[in-house]
């Protein structure tokens, strides 16, 4: 079977795990190959995702590894199981895989936390708000390629209607409530469904106001929660793509900023009056 030309972000984050446990035995790539009976550049592939593996394979490399913490390995037997297609793949060939690689994160999260500074979280959008936010940042989009990112934006709110939907705290500035990127109609609608979402059973949402200090500079991010805490990820928001972020020292510094943003946010009787007295300004 030939190689991946284009592995998947989770098909990467398996293959990064399977790297940093054989470093940690100190064992290199030609000793793990001749182990499977293959050679260096088999590994290679495996540890980019380039080349599937399976779960067994996973379980005898991290034995040989001698990797002691079980919860670990059988996560990294279960990504290395996952077959199935989701509804992101409907999108292959038409929207970048950053894009596609953002859906299937929140769709496998065990819970989510996010910033956005400057424009509602993406998966909280109204397709008329998202339809004008991507026309601001890319001029000339095609049509075809436009209608298939407003569809997917919003069909990413899936995790919200499984029968247990992924928790989902979102702090918000007010800057990302009073910009003006589209009419005001359309950004009163917007208000009006953010402040719905607001009373959704899985949903948190706490404002940051222009009143509140914040301390360093914070830009947009989403943090994704994995069973288990070394599987964390972080994504870094961008108009055109996702960036992923999955150190150890990387995922501490970013659980740190979200806790400083926590203390420094309204409640979530204050955030919804304070949506609602926005909205009513429009």
């Amino acid at each position: 079977m030939p190689p991946r030309s284009y592995p998947t972000a989770r098909q990467r984050r398996l293959g990064a795990e399977l790297r940093k446990l054989r470093e940690r035995a100190g064992m290199s790539g030609s000793e793990a190959a001749a182990y499977l009976g293959g050679e260096r550049a088999q590994i290679s592939h495996i540890e980019s995702g380039r080349y599937g593996v399976s779960s067994e394979r996973v379980r005898r490399l991290a034995a040989h590894y001698s990797a002691s913490d079980k919860h670990l390995v059988d996560a990294l037997a279960e990504m290395a199981d996952e077959r199935t297609r989701g509804w992101w793949d409907d999108y292959r060939g038409i929207l970048s895989p950053g894009f596609l690689d953002l859906a299937e994160l929140e769709h496998k999260a065990s819970y989510i936390r996010a910033i956005q500074m400057l424009i509602i979280p993406g998966v909280f959008q109204t397709e008329s708000y998202a339809r004008a936010i991507i026309r601001s940042g890319i001029t000339d989009l095609p049509a075809n390629e436009l209608n298939a990112r407003v569809e997917h934006r919003t069909r990413r709110r899936d995790i919200f209607d499984r029968p247990r939907p992924t928790p989902f705290e979102a702090f918000i500035h007010e800057a990302a409530l009073r910009m003006r990127y589209c009419d005001p109609e359309t950004m009163r609608a917007q208000l009006a469904f953010l402040y719905e979402v607001s009373t959704w059973p899985s949903v948190t949402i706490r404002i940051i106001p222009f009143t509140r200090q914040i301390t360093g500079s914070v830009h947009s991010t989403l943090y994704a929660g994995a069973e288990i805490p070394s599987l964390d990820t972080v994504q870094l928001d961008s108009a055109f793509d996702a960036g992923f972020l999955d150190a150890e020292a990387q995922l501490a510094r970013y659980r740190a900023l979200l806790d400083s943003i926590e203390s420094i946010s309204l409640d979530t009787e204050e955030s919804a009056q304070f949506i609602q007295h926005i909205a009513q300004e429009m």
